[in-house]
């Protein structure tokens, strides 16, 4: 299909203005991380790299980035296992019922943070007699994540088919050995794929994190939000968030590579 070039111009101007509307607010936080106003005049009358070094031995930053990354792996964890474990259910048997579970699985990503932090909070806290602390969060960050994994592997899983595991087992290989050699190579990538995805998410989680946190358990982003307004901890917050912008490029580029629907089955 061909378009005019007035079209064209217009369709890249509304580009620039998307790509405007959603990278320079980034650019002023990265910005404002070397900025040496405690107050972020605009533009800096001088840059400085006090603030990172003063993030670099806060204790609170520490803490938070421990947190994080506990809360983060054991969720990715349970969301590879379980998101994993469903994808194969649902692509290779048909049993009643089986697309409402698929519905339910992926039903949680689609529901507002909120209701799905406030109905942990009371299963946890009144129906189950369990105190918030680092495994609420964990089992709260899972909920979501099983999601990621789940739509990678599935949609993986539909794309391989199973004649491959079939001529495996006619040449007289047994189901663990088939899903060793033949299922699972085909397989990392996408799982890769969702679990970077998955830790992204939870990584990032503020409102479930919220609801589910008990006292003592501030992860990165709940640090962020009560640090932000306070008087001297505005420029190592926008340092912190700084560097999680600059992390972030590197999981999401090799998400999106392992995640792309081509030929080579998602390789480089």
């Amino acid at each position: 299909m061909t378009i005019s070039r007035t079209a064209r111009r217009i369709l890249a101007a509304l580009l620039g203005v998307g790509l405007t509307f959603i990278y320079l607010p980034l650019f002023v936080v990265i910005t404002n991380s070397f900025n040496a106003s405690k107050t972020f005049s605009w533009p800096p009358s001088h840059l400085t790299t006090e603030w990172w070094s003063k993030a670099a031995v806060n204790t609170g930053v520490r803490e938070a980035i421990k947190w994080s990354l506990l809360a983060g792996a054991s969720a990715t964890v349970i969301a590879l296992l379980l998101g994993t474990a469903l994808a194969f259910a649902v692509s290779r048997y048909s049993f009643f019922g089986r697309e409402t579970i698929s519905l339910l699985v992926v039903l949680p990503i689609s529901l507002p943070g909120i209701v799905t932090g406030i109905a942990l909070n009371n299963a946890f806290t009144k129906q189950l007699g369990i105190s918030t602390g680092l495994f609420t969060v964990i089992v709260g960050h899972a909920t979501f994540c099983i999601v990621v994994v789940y739509n990678n592997a599935i949609a993986r899983l539909n794309r391989m088919g199973t004649s491959l595991q079939e001529a495996s087992m006619d040449l007289g290989a047994n189901g663990m050995t088939t899903f060793r050699l033949i299922t699972l190579p085909n397989l990392a990538s996408a799982l890769f794929a969702g679990g970077l995805l998955a830790f992204g998410l939870s990584f990032d989680e503020i409102v479930v994190t919220t609801f589910t946190a008990g006292p003592g358990i501030q992860t990165l982003p709940i640090w962020i939000y009560n640090n932000l307004f306070r008087p001297n901890q505005a420029p190592i917050v926008n340092v912190v968030a700084a560097t999680l912008v600059v992390i972030s490029i590197i999981p999401i580029y090799i998400s999106q590579r392992l995640s792309q629907d081509t030929t080579s089955g998602g390789r480089f």
